[in-house]
């Protein structure tokens, strides 16, 4: 699959059908590319649970939606904190007991270049306990109610996968020697993409039915670039923000939608843009570099990642 296959437009929501009866859970879903992405869902009449550490603003984003889509508009809020391993089981349980089910379950929730080394109330660097730790147990404790529907998994990357060290640094994964806002950064994106096609490979050979999808949102004007990062790289963003090069945070929404909604797409593939350097133009398949893909590492990475979030698979 890939733009050409969508047309010169590359995919777009116009691909949409009604989406009544499904239901998708959406991490990080009160601002940017995931309430776009919530936005387009409901549009087509579907049910949205998103999960969100701020009651506040997420609360303030459901009203939004209602104002925009209706009062009976199926959209709902729970409580979660990626960077509280507890608040991850304590959202997972209230998910199994109170959504119906789950079509797609969309990782989008990320931080981004945190400008000092913290950590996380599990004493994780804050990056990667909180896109990739976090999100590994999440998926791990809502995997049997995504096989109910046959539903899917999408992990939303990142460009940054393809910097920064461009391996998992297992000696340090907390870099307390070599701490870097992006290179750091792309550590936790690479962590998050490995786990989810090591996550394929082991579906596939335990004969599960629960699809993996890959993708990123190229550049958007999202809240991913905030008061934790380097001042010079707030700077650089919001001149970059001001130009053509970088799209609104609605297409930075389409290849998670696309993810979570589109049929026959490659598992082992990587969506998103695939204008200039990846940062806009027509959503379909980009390049894919191997060492993402490298399954020595993948493996180690599961390993490290069930030992810490104190987890286990049960294939």
């Amino acid at each position: 699959m890939n733009k050409k296959e969508f047309g010169k437009k590359g995919w777009t929501p116009e691909r949409l059908e009604s989406l009544s009866g499904k239901t998708y859970v959406i991490t990080g879903a009160n601002t940017g590319a995931g309430f776009e992405a919530t936005k387009i869902l409901l549009s087509k009449g579907a049910e949205v649970f998103m999960l969100n550490r701020n009651a506040k603003k997420s609360n303030k984003a459901i009203d939004d939606l209602k104002a925009q889509f209706g009062a009976d508009a199926k959209v709902a809020f729970i409580k979660m904190d990626l960077a509280e391993l507890s608040s991850v089981r304590n959202a997972a349980e209230e998910v199994i007991r109170t959504v119906p089910k789950i079509d797609a379950l969309i990782c989008n929730a990320a931080v981004a270049q945190v400008a000092k080394q913290a950590f996380t109330n599990d004493g994780f660097e804050s990056q990667l306990g909180i896109n990739h730790y976090g999100h590994f147990l999440l998926v791990n404790l809502l995997f049997d109610k995504v096989e109910e529907t046959r539903g899917r998994v999408v992990v939303v990357g990142s460009q940054g996968y393809k910097m920064g060290l461009k391996t998992i640094q297992f000696e340090d994964m907390n870099f307390d020697k070599n701490y870097h806002p992006n290179n750091t950064y792309c550590h936790s994106k690479l962590a998050q993409i490995m786990f989810a096609y090591e996550l394929q490979h082991r579906i596939k050979k335990a004969n599960k039915d629960v699809k993996v999808y890959v993708c990123h949102p190229g550049a958007s004007k999202t809240s991913l670039i905030n008061k934790d990062t380097p001042l010079m790289t707030r700077i650089t963003w919001s001149i970059l923000s001001a130009s053509p090069m970088v799209q609104s945070a609605e297409k930075g929404s389409y290849p998670e939608v696309m993810c979570a909604t589109e049929d026959n797409l490659k598992q082992q593939a990587y969506y998103g843009p695939t204008g200039r350097m990846n940062w806009g133009g027509p959503v379909g398949a980009c390049k894919l570099e191997p060492f993402a893909l490298d399954r020595e590492v993948a493996g180690k990475l599961w390993d490290v990642s069930e030992k810490e979030t104190n987890c286990t698979w049960s294939f």
